[in-house]
């Protein structure tokens, strides 16, 4: 039977996300690295606006979005409890948020040489006070967003807050209380992780390394 294949990126956070949730479904799949640089005519067929990660199902069916990758992945699992939390309004708003208002300030913040006039000072603390604070704040009350245990909307956040830490990780250390810190090092540290940031042969498609271990940051 002809495996799911995911073009990928692997430090794209989109793609950290449609990865991290293939894993956890246990679901096999090839994976084609893409060069930035150089997209394969193959994906430009597949999805025109040519940005990762893009699955093509065994049927011929297309996925171009992260998150509807991820609904594939989760939501047919027997336990609900991947998928259910992460539809709670409140979940919905977070990831709302994430891929609107904090992906904007971040990517002026890593990124302010690629926006002309962009104050990369301002943006970080707008990414700061209008996010990750709120999101501190959300995680004093829960270990996870799913609550007690982990659900879509932890995957979907983690590798944005991931890059935001990582382009000051002694600044970002003295910014957030002990539970935003906690949650990000469970995750940079959790075997789903580890195991979907596996460096991939630049542009060739190969099956991506099965996994089997505990996808709960410890």
């Amino acid at each position: 039977m002809t495996r799911p294949l995911l073009y990928t990126y692997r430090r794209c956070p989109y793609a950290m996300r449609a990865r991290m949730a293939l894993l956890i479904a246990d679901i096999a799949f090839d994976a084609h690295e893409v060069s930035l640089r150089d997209k394969p005519a193959e994906l430009l067929a597949l999805s025109p606006k040519g940005t990762v990660p893009v699955l093509r199902q065994a049927s011929g069916d297309v996925l171009d979005q992260s998150w509807d990758i991820m609904r594939w992945a989760l939501a047919p699992l027997p336990s609900a409890s991947w998928w259910a939390p992460a539809q709670t309004r409140d979940n919905l708003d977070w990831l709302a948020l994430n891929d609107g208002v904090f992906k904007h300030h971040l990517d002026r913040y890593k990124y302010p040489e690629r926006f002309p006039g962009a104050d990369r000072d301002s943006h970080r603390a707008q990414a700061l006070e209008s996010f990750l604070r709120p999101l501190a704040g959300r995680l004093d009350k829960s270990r996870f967003l799913g609550g007690d245990i982990p659900c879509a909307t932890d995957i979907a956040l983690f590798p944005f807050v991931r890059q935001y830490a990582a382009v000051e990780p002694a600044w970002f250390a003295q910014q957030l209380p002990p539970a935003l810190q906690s949650w990000l090092s469970g995750w940079l540290s959790s075997p789903v992780f580890l195991h979907c940031m596996h460096r991939l042969p630049d542009r060739m498609t190969i099956e991506f390394p099965r996994y089997a271990g505990n996808s709960d940051p410890a």
